[in-house]
């Protein structure tokens, strides 16, 4: 499997962990994914990407495109860094879990997960599943 990281701008960010994120996500779920791209962006660009595709005038964290089936499943995931850095900060941990947790995320709806929406995600099998796989990386609980 390929994953490519794309950093926008000068981002501080360690891309080998959100690689590892990635290659985890997959191996937890054994699914099969040719190639993932997984690029950080800015609130406005996030906040394009929502509008457009989705609907949303705002910025988000995570958005998630699948191309293909398997075997030849490939996706496209994008971060908002601002918005995950909002995050982290709100529950008190590093930007890099809170990347980490997001990489998760993407790549487990580009693999078919998904969940409800509004507080029912919170308690999902998708998210418990995302939790499980981020404690797995990090040695932490959630």
């Amino acid at each position: 499997m390929n994953v490519l990281v794309e950093l926008s701008g000068s981002a501080r960010v360690d891309a080998e962990a959100l690689e590892r994120a990635v290659r985890r996500a997959v191996k937890e779920d054994g699914g099969a994914l040719s190639e993932l791209s997984l690029t950080l962006l800015g609130d406005d660009e996030m906040r394009e990407l929502n509008k457009r595709y989705l609907g949303h005038d705002h910025p988000t964290d995570v958005i998630a495109f699948k191309l293909g089936e398997p075997p030849d499943l490939v996706g496209d995931v994008y971060l908002g860094l601002e918005q995950a850095r909002r995050q982290a900060d709100e529950h008190g941990i590093e930007l890099r879990r809170e990347l980490q947790r997001l990489a998760i995320h993407g790549t487990l709806h580009v693999l078919g997960h998904d969940h409800p929406p509004g507080e029912e995600r919170w308690t999902s099998p998708m998210f418990a599943l995302q939790e499980r796989i981020l404690a797995s990386l990090t040695g932490a609980g959630t």
